[in-house]
This record gives C-alpha cells, sequence and structure tokens, in this order.
C-alpha cells in the first residue's frame, strides 16, 4: 500500500487533509520546517509522523502530496523527481478525491473557514461526513456521503474542484499580490460559478455576487429582502443571537446561535440553506447550531485575570471590523483593545487605510511590525505608516508586552494570519 508523504504537512489545508486520509486508514506522513505551528498539534494527537525536511524523506512506492508554498526546486520533490514518484500537488489532489462523494466548496473572501466548520458540524449530525477546514482541522469518515471543504481563491486553486455545491460567502479584493483588483478576483469566482454540477449558495446582500451566473441554479441568503432565505427579527444578546429565517417569504424556523457579529448570522443562514436543499432534519440544524464550539483561531476567547483575551485571524480590513463589532456586542461595557499585526507588505500597502479606519473602532490599537511571507519578505512601507493614521496607535515589541497591562477588565483581542500568537503567548507569561 503506497505512503502519502506530505511536503509541507503543516500547512493548514495540508495538515487537514493528512488528517482525513489518516482517518480512512490511508498510511500518511510528512515533512516541514522545524518551527512549531498550531497546525501541528492535531498531526501529534494523531500519531502522524512529522520529519524535517530532507530528500532521504522520499522512498521509492510512496506518493507526493506537494504543498503550493514549496516550488519543483525543494529538495524533497526533486528526490521524487529522480525516483520517477507521482507527485501531486495539494489542490489537484484534493480535486481528485471530492469526486467519490457529495461534495460542497465553501470559498470566499471572508468567513470560509467559519463557515466551513460549521457546516461540517451541522452536517455530521445528519449524515456521515468528512472535512476539511482552512484552521488544519480535517476529519475523514469511511463511510462518509459528504465532504465539506474550503475552497481558496488564491491563485485560483479552487478551479481544480469542481464541487457538486459551492457556498459562496463574499467576493472582496484581496490577496494583491496576485489579483489585480476585485474584477479580477470577480472572474475568478465567476470562473469557478461555472464549474459547479449542483447548485450554488450565495449571499446575495453582496453586490459582486449578484451578478455570478451559473449553469445551476443559485440560491441566495442574506438580510434583504430579495433573498431566497432572508434572515428577519434579530435579537443581539451577550449570550449569542436569535433570528427567524423566511425562505422566499414564507417563515420557516427561528434559529438561535452561541456567537456573535452579522457576519456569523450570514455564515448560518448559509449552512441553514444547503441544509434544507438536501432534506436534512431542520431540528438536527437547530441542535447542531446552537453545539457550535468554532474554529480554531476564530474568536478564541479565553479569561486571563480581569481580561478576555481573544485570538483571531483576521488580516484584512473587512475581518477586523467583523471581529470588532462581535467583541462589542459580547462585551458591551467594556474597553476593546485591538493588537495587530499586518500580514504581507502587499497587502498593507494596498490596504493602508482601509486597515486604518477598521482598527479605529477599536478603542485603543497596539501594532506589531509587519509580517512578510515567503513568497514576500520585504516592502516599501513599514509598520510606521499604518500607525500614523490610526488614532492614538502604538508598537507592540514582543519584548514589551507588559503595556496591555494597564488596560485592566479589557477585552484584548490579537489579530493577524502571521506569528501574532507569540505576542499573546509572551503577553500571557507576564500574567
Amino acid at each position: 500500500m503506497t505512503i502519502y508523504h506530505f511536503v509541507g504537512i503543516k500547512g493548514s489545508g495540508m495538515s487537514a487533509l493528512a488528517q482525513v486520509l489518516h482517518d480512512m486508514k490511508y498510511e500518511v506522513q510528512g515533512s516541514d520546517v522545524e518551527k512549531r505551528f498550531f497546525t501541528q498539534v492535531a498531526l501529534e494527537q494523531s500519531g502522524i509522523k512529522i520529519l524535517p525536511f530532507q530528500k532521504e524523506n522520499i522512498q521509492p512506492g510512496m506518493t507526493i502530496i506537494a504543498g503550493n508554498a514549496y516550488p519543483d526546486s525543494h529538495e524533497e520533490i526533486q528526490e521524487a523527481m529522480k525516483l520517477g514518484l507521482p507527485i501531486v500537488r495539494y489542490h489537484r489532489f484534493l480535486g481528485d478525491f471530492m469526486q467519490n462523494f457529495i461534495s460542497v466548496a465553501v470559498t470566499g473572501a471572508h468567513g470560509k473557514t467559519s463557515t466551513t466548520g460549521l457546516l461540517a458540524h451541522v452536517m455530521e449530525g445528519g449524515k456521515p461526513t468528512s472535512f476539511l477546514i482552512g484552521d488544519g482541522t480535517g476529519k475523514g469518515e469511511e463511510a462518509a456521503e459528504y465532504f465539506v471543504f474550503e475552497a481558496c481563491e488564491y491563485r485560483r486553486h479552487f478551479l481544480s474542484y469542481f464541487p457538486d455545491y459551492a457556498i459562496m460567502t463574499n467576493i472582496d479584493f484581496d490577496h494583491p499580490d496576485y489579483f489585480a483588483n476585485v474584477e479580477d478576483v470577480f472572474s475568478a469566482f465567476q470562473e469557478m460559478a461555472l464549474q459547479v454540477k449542483k447548485g450554488i449558495i450565495a449571499c446575495g446582500d453582496d453586490e459582486q455576487l449578484q451578478k455570478v451566473q451559473a449553469k445551476v441554479p443559485v440560491l441566495f441568503y442574506g438580510f434583504g429582502e430579495e433573498n431566497d432565505f432572508q434572515a428577519r427579527n434579530i435579537i443581539k444578546s451577550t449570550e449569542g443571537t436569535t433570528f427567524d429565517v423566511f425562505v422566499r417569504h414564507t417563515f420557516f424556523e427561528t434559529f438561535t446561535i452561541p456567537t456573535f457579529g452579522n457576519h456569523n448570522i450570514l455564515n448560518s443562514l448559509a449552512v441553514i440553506a444547503i441544509c434544507h436543499y438536501e432534506s436534512i432534519d431542520p431540528q438536527i440544524v437547530k441542535d447542531h447550531l446552537l453545539t457550535f464550539q468554532g474554529v480554531k483561531r476564530r474568536f478564541t476567547e479565553k479569561q486571563v485575570g480581569s481580561q478576555v483575551i481573544i485570538d483571531d485571524y483576521a488580516h484584512h480590513p473587512t475581518e477586523i471590523k467583523a471581529t470588532v463589532e462581535a467583541a462589542r456586542q459580547k462585551y458591551p461595557n467594556r474597553e476593546i483593545v485591538a493588537v495587530f499585526q499586518p500580514h504581507t507588505f502587499t497587502r498593507t500597502q494596498t490596504f493602508l487605510d482601509d486597515f486604518a479606519e477598521s482598527l479605529n473602532l477599536a478603542d485603543q490599537v497596539y501594532l506589531c511590525e509587519i509580517f512578510g511571507s515567503a513568497r514576500e519578505n520585504r516592502g516599501k512601507l513599514s509598520i510606521e505608516d499604518l500607525k500614523n493614521k490610526v488614532t492614538g496607535a502604538e508598537i507592540l515589541k514582543e519584548e514589551n508586552t507588559s503595556d496591555l497591562k494597564k488596560h485592566e477588565t479589557s477585552v484584548i483581542i490579537f489579530m493577524g494570519a502571521g506569528d501574532i500568537q507569540k505576542f499573546q503567548e509572551a503577553y500571557e507569561k507576564q500574567l
């Protein structure tokens, strides 16, 4: 039996896929850099072998699944070529693998991971479901009928997928190192829409998604009257959110979610719509929406002393705004402190004013140095350029996080897609 060897197994999608295959009784191992990432915890718990990168890891009889971050010149991929082994890129492998199930791709500029996690949790209650979530979580059910997975638009990778269904949460300009503008992003989603085989569930409140053309039915969800699935009579509290769902203007059910902010209502509507379409019992949907624990690094909270500390992956202005609004709903009487680490120079440069505008929604802002990616580790601007646009912002260094102590009884949100956790860890150590 072949051994699947993952080159870059600590990547969030790679780690999740490794867990799916492992659960389905395939032999799985992988390699990566020595640095510790949150994605490796689940791999270690599953007993999946993680090796440091070296060409000696590659042996005859293996199938190589190569992470998109590593070029063909990588020593392990070179060795696999020399040995004549099959080498499949992550997104290509996923595209072939999901053809064995009723597949649901969850895509969009924002909200993919949270919606995929929520959908997997709810669907599992009704039907055997395998899933792959972009926070590094994956599960393979041997008798699965459904495969729910996160589909990323970056470099148009989602064009490898051809799913049965697609949930499209929104279209927004992001990844400026690859996409030219929002029209370029739209063209990628439009191309993907034409590949969907059974139906598209799209947010009708998103003006870009309203323009998408497809060969299959498109069901719209949102707050607006013209949506097929509409949320009305919304009650927000510090415990969560309750709302009525109307299907084509007819009352369907009342749902309660233990989460905060409009974006979580929209994510839930998408899940309700696809479950309705696939005839999953509404009571199962109601029960499972209530018990959802969230996904990793999405509004992940802990109480430390008199402060609430939140870890969140928000790295785009739209996401920062949603996260701050959710914190305000849950903690209306507390000071909201944002600690933000910009991710990539191109994104920071492109959205400089938008970042400032969304960060200004917090009561106090601390900024960490820009996190360069493997693709680009320097740029023309510095963190000072952002600091100058954010009212009262201060620069936070890993060694001086004690400044945060003065915000007693505050909610402190650590946000970013880089290594913002090291700032949070340094601060928690001081506490």
